[in-house]
């Protein structure tokens, strides 16, 4: 799996605390190899942002994102559930 990111995420994850950046890594990973594992929790956003999708980093943190191709995907933020889906 291809993982490009965007300006925005870079920026944002960057601001991570440290333990959620190491489990960010963890998390995609597992990504890489299953996209739709069951400890990613990964689902289809609705209403405006309907082509998005994300996946859990913990219960808290989420990546948004979308796809690019069959094996291609675009980060497109990361954050708190309120940061990502605002």
């Amino acid at each position: 799996m291809l993982i490009r990111t965007s300006s925005r995420f870079e920026k944002r994850y960057q601001k991570l605390p440290a333990h959620i950046k190491e489990r960010a890594k963890e998390r995609e990973q597992l990504f890489r190899v299953s996209p739709f594992h069951p400890l990613l929790r990964t689902h289809k956003l609705s209403g405006k942002e309907k082509e998005h999708w994300a996946f859990w980093i913990t219960h808290f943190y989420r990546i948004k994102f979308i796809f690019l191709a069959d094996e291609e995907v675009l980060f497109l933020d990361v954050g708190t559930h309120d940061e990502v889906y605002r």
